[in-house]
């Protein structure tokens, strides 16, 4: 047996010279990000070797083997010959991609006519690309796409694009057509004529913006609190014809009539010939005189007169 202090000399020595480090350990399967494969990708322990390139990497969203023999030269070049291998043949290298695909070109062209103005609150775009560009598999990156230019005009819709990709130099060119639309008020469910519409009866759909221009759309405010004229299906698209102020005196019904003269109210049941919103004329008989007067409608129930009668009974 050795003396103890000669085994402790010797390994001192090692140690000094670096020959009782770790070696680095090959790995069976690696993922890469960048075009290039280095020691520290290929190794565990790889030391101070860790940033030295050993060979490219394959194509993004791609895998592909790399033999020992073709491990063993790349090392050879940076002067790392000795590694442990755990018995591996072949090492596994994929590279890790971003997807670039019609969604994506859609949105950056939507935000872009967004900062320029061109759609406003309550617009979307549609994209009909003349050509599909499918799915693109580009280098992994934040950014997959960038839009660098687009022409679009607005007379005819059509556009044209220039979009970079990452991990290329090479520029990805596209042309189309763009159909802008608006939120247009629909009706949720049929309903019957005279409903007074509230929020709940307006659900707000994509319309082309030149159908919208050309009828006339109002905006949910100058819907909700207005009655519907006529009996209207489910998905109706509403427009300003379709409504009106509500009435506030339905023909037929029973009202009061109301005269006044400085302090002195007169009052008298009637009965309206005619229907009219709060504040429009309209007929009604004095069921007293039975004599039909016009009077104006100032609340449900309720109608004014501003001829002085000669009595109450006379109206």
């Amino acid at each position: 047996m050795k003396p103890i202090r000669t085994i402790s000399l010797t390994l001192a020595l090692l140690l000094s010279t670096g020959l009782a480090s770790a070696a680095p350990v090959l790995r069976a399967a690696i993922t890469v990000d960048a075009p290039i494969v280095t020691v520290g990708d290929m190794f565990d322990d790889a030391g101070v070797l860790a940033e030295q390139p050993l060979f490219r990497s394959p194509l993004p969203g791609t895998t592909g083997n790399v033999d020992l023999a073709a491990v063993r030269a790349a090392t050879a070049r940076i002067g790392l010959t000795r590694f442990e291998t755990t018995g591996l043949a072949v090492v596994s290298v994929s590279r890790s991609a971003s997807v670039v695909d019609e969604t994506l070109l859609a949105d950056l062209i939507t935000q872009d006519l967004r900062h320029r103005g061109i759609l406003d609150e309550g617009m979307s775009a549609n994209m009909l690309f003349s050509s599909q560009p499918g799915t693109i598999t580009v280098a992994a990156s934040d950014t997959p796409a960038r839009l660098e230019s687009l022409r679009y005009l607005p007379g005819n819709g059509t556009f044209s694009a220039r979009f970079a990709l990452a991990g290329t130099d090479r520029p990805l060119g596209l042309n189309g057509t763009i159909e802008i639309s608006v939120a247009a008020p629909h009706l949720v469910a049929g309903l019957p004529a005279g409903t007074i519409l509230r929020p709940e009866h307006i659900v707000m759909r994509p319309l082309p913006i030149q159908q919208a221009d050309a009828q006339g759309i109002p905006s949910i405010d100058q819907l909700v609190g207005m009655a519907l004229n006529r009996q209207s299906r489910d998905g109706m698209l509403l427009r300003a014809s379709d409504v009106s102020t509500p009435l506030s005196v339905a023909k037929n019904d029973l009202v009061t009539i109301y005269y006044r003269q400085g302090p002195m109210t007169l009052t008298v049941k009637g009965q309206a010939i005619t229907g009219a919103a709060e504040g429009a004329p309209l007929q009604v008989l004095n069921l007293v005189s039975r004599r039909v007067i016009s009077a104006t409608a100032i609340a449900p129930g309720a109608v004014e007169v501003s001829t002085a009668p000669i009595t109450l009974a006379g109206l």
